[in-house]
């Protein structure tokens, strides 16, 4: 009977944290749905209440195709994203192993330098950066929406930091014992020992530039060099606000927009997962 009494509460507390789960997902992905279905709608019911996509309307994502150059935006930003993912997992990974692994005077004041880095506001350095990559004469490219990256990031140096130091010291002197080089260490063990975390750092990286507007409103001005958001933003000035108010297509296209990164969320999923986990046991 006792043990009958316990286990109720138990069950009571689960059920009120599923619920309260259940309303949260709910939340969240009612917006998603709302898109997904008034992008089906046509155009004098895309703004109605009903999640049915009535009247359904399918033609708008060939619509869309017509009205936009969306594969070429698509593949920009695929490209350009894959390239600013890569860049900065890898210059971060150089920097967080050398701090989790080297010792070396004045480390930790060093290492709170770089963190300190995340204190300074994007728009105090915008107009400088600019400044220099028009000096370079690539103002008007591609190249400042990724290479950037190639010096790190302070956040993501920070995070990779933490799965190295999860990585047993011992694996990394036994091989200096074996005679492997620095190189061969962070390359061939170091890397692959924290896949985990260096999937979540490309996959974080990967959606921030697959979403930026900021750098591709200030740099791009040729539309054949736009990525998708800025080419969202050129579909909501022609159709949507102030423009020839076709709402089903500026809707579609977002849905084209948002389509990948919800893909790439769900294959990278377990990573996340593990990468909690060893965070929690690494404390």
């Amino acid at each position: 009977m006792t043990t009958l009494a316990l286990r109720r509460p138990r069950r009571a507390g689960r059920l009120v944290s599923i619920m309260a789960l259940a309303v949260v997902a709910i939340l969240f992905v009612y917006p998603f749905v709302w898109l997904l279905t008034a992008s089906l709608k046509s155009r004098a019911y895309v703004f109605g209440n009903s999640l049915l996509p009535l009247p359904f309307a399918p033609e708008n994502y060939v619509l869309v195709w017509d009205k936009a150059p969306m594969l070429l935006w698509m593949v920009n930003s695929a490209v350009i994203s894959v390239a600013a993912a890569a860049s900065v997992t890898m210059s971060s990974a150089f920097v967080a192993f050398g701090f989790a692994h080297f010792q070396f005077p004045g480390r930790n004041i060093w290492f709170g330098l770089v963190l300190g880095t995340m204190m300074l506001p994007g728009a105090v350095t915008m107009v400088p950066v600019y400044l220099e990559w028009n000096a370079l004469g690539l103002a008007n490219t591609q190249v400042p929406l990724w290479a950037q990256n190639l010096f790190g990031s302070a956040f993501f140096v920070f995070l990779l930091r933490q799965f190295f130091l999860t990585i047993p010291r011992e694996i990394f002197e036994a091989a200096r014992v074996d005679g492997a080089g620095y190189p061969r260490i962070f390359f061939s063990m170091a890397l692959p020992l924290a896949r985990a975390g260096l999937i979540v750092v490309f996959i974080f990286e990967l959606k921030n530039a697959w979403t930026d507007l900021l750098k591709p409103l200030i740099y791009l001005r040729d539309p054949n060099l736009y990525t998708m958001p800025r080419g969202l933003k050129s579909i909501i000035d022609r159709f949507g606000l102030g423009g020839e108010q076709e709402w089903e297509v500026v809707l579609t296209a977002s849905v084209i927009a948002t389509v990948p990164m919800i893909i790439a969320f769900f294959l990278a999923q377990r990573y996340f997962m593990h990468g909690l986990v060893t965070q929690r046991t690494s404390r």
